[in-house]
């Protein structure tokens, strides 16, 4: 794996953080809790395009990024997708090219950030998960640090530029998971839930959606609030 990143990926964060601070009210919690260095598994809800620069920003690591195969046909979007530090997935089947590439990328030290739903939400709250970043943490035995994002939803059209919606990005408590030496499907599900559930205890409830009485009935997974 090649351990230099792209000139996009720093010209790309520079103007994240300019836009982000000039078109919302950006706001990061947190950022103690990130490893300061070390393999990484980054998981978080998913509600817009901005979402991966904005983790990107937000958590400060270098990081890669798996995103849905279909960014990378067109070749502009596959251009900066990769400058990025993106690389695709075929969501619904084991891509082992994939699995590959998260390997490499978490014994070379950096972050791998994945949104386990798979696209952004529709309606602002969570939708069931793909079991792909259980398999990976389970796989590599990483830590998994979620993040709760809310207020790019309101990032759609024109006229939001004119808004500055509060964009919030949550910054929970890295946490293992403990296995047995064959991953189950039993235990890939619970996995899912697990994680899922660790990302919605740091957004309030409305964004919730399908976890929503998961994680109301289990107080293991719930964290102190922002303010």
């Amino acid at each position: 794996m090649n351990k230099k990143l792209h000139w996009f990926y720093y010209v790309g964060r520079a103007l994240m953080v300019f836009l982000m601070r000039l078109l919302t009210n950006w706001r990061v919690y947190g950022r103690e809790n990130i490893p300061p260095f070390g393999a990484v598994l980054v998981v978080a809800n998913h509600l817009n395009n901005a979402d991966p620069p904005l983790i990107a920003v937000s958590v400060n690591r270098r990081l890669m990024f798996m995103g849905k195969e279909e960014l990378f046909k067109n070749p502009i979007s596959r251009y900066f997708c990769t400058g990025f530090g993106a690389f695709p997935v075929q969501r619904g089947q084991i891509d082992r090219s994939a699995l590959r590439r998260a390997k490499e990328t978490l014994d070379t030290g950096w972050g791998l950030v994945m949104f386990p739903e798979g696209m952004r939400s529709r309606n602002g709250q969570m939708i069931p998960a793909f079991p792909g970043s259980a398999m990976i943490a389970l796989q590599n035995d990483v830590p998994i640090l979620p993040v709760g994002i809310t207020g790019t939803e309101q990032m759609k059209g024109i006229l939001w530029i004119f808004k500055r919606p509060r964009i919030t990005v949550t910054i929970g408590t890295p946490f293992d998971v403990e296995h047995e030496s064959r991953i189950t499907k039993e235990q890939l599900n619970e996995t899912t839930d697990l994680i899922m559930c660790r990302i919605a205890a740091l957004i309030p409830e409305k964004y919730h959606g399908c976890y929503k009485d998961k994680v109301a009935s289990s107080n293991k997974y719930r964290v102190s609030s922002f303010k």
